[in-house]
């Protein structure tokens, strides 16, 4: 990896992570529940995204440098494997099994058919 593309990656991480915190946060706000909206969206549109600058970038429609700054940087930094699994379980220790089971498998769904969405998307173009 050559530098310009590792400082791309960073640039990228360093504005798709407050994105997706500034998100989550006006979600969790608006939705006033207790369940994890804010997660699903940032992830979902997340899987978009990707699946979107997948396409393209297979078709040959996006340089190296865009896909390192958007792909792997926005996108890595937007989207969180982590935040819901944590919420998941923290859903599980609540006792609330079949929220966590429907958040599991709603997220990964939904987030799946949105990745494959972008991906055509992306091809199309």
């Amino acid at each position: 990896m050559t530098m310009l593309l590792f400082l791309l990656v960073a640039v990228g991480g360093f504005v798709g992570a407050p994105s997706r915190y500034l998100l989550d946060r006006a979600v969790s706000q608006r939705v006033g529940s207790d369940l994890p909206w804010g997660t699903f969206l940032v992830n979902v549109s997340g899987s978009l995204v990707l699946g979107f600058l997948t396409g393209l970038s297979l078709g040959g429609h996006l340089p190296d440098a865009a896909t390192a700054l958007l792909a792997t940087g926005f996108c890595g930094a937007y989207t969180t494997f982590s935040t819901f699994t944590f919420e998941t379980v923290r859903l599980l220790q609540d006792g609330r099994i079949l929220h966590a089971a429907g958040n599991a498998a709603v997220s990964v769904a939904v987030g799946l058919a949105a990745a494959a969405a972008g991906f055509a998307l992306g091809l199309a173009v």
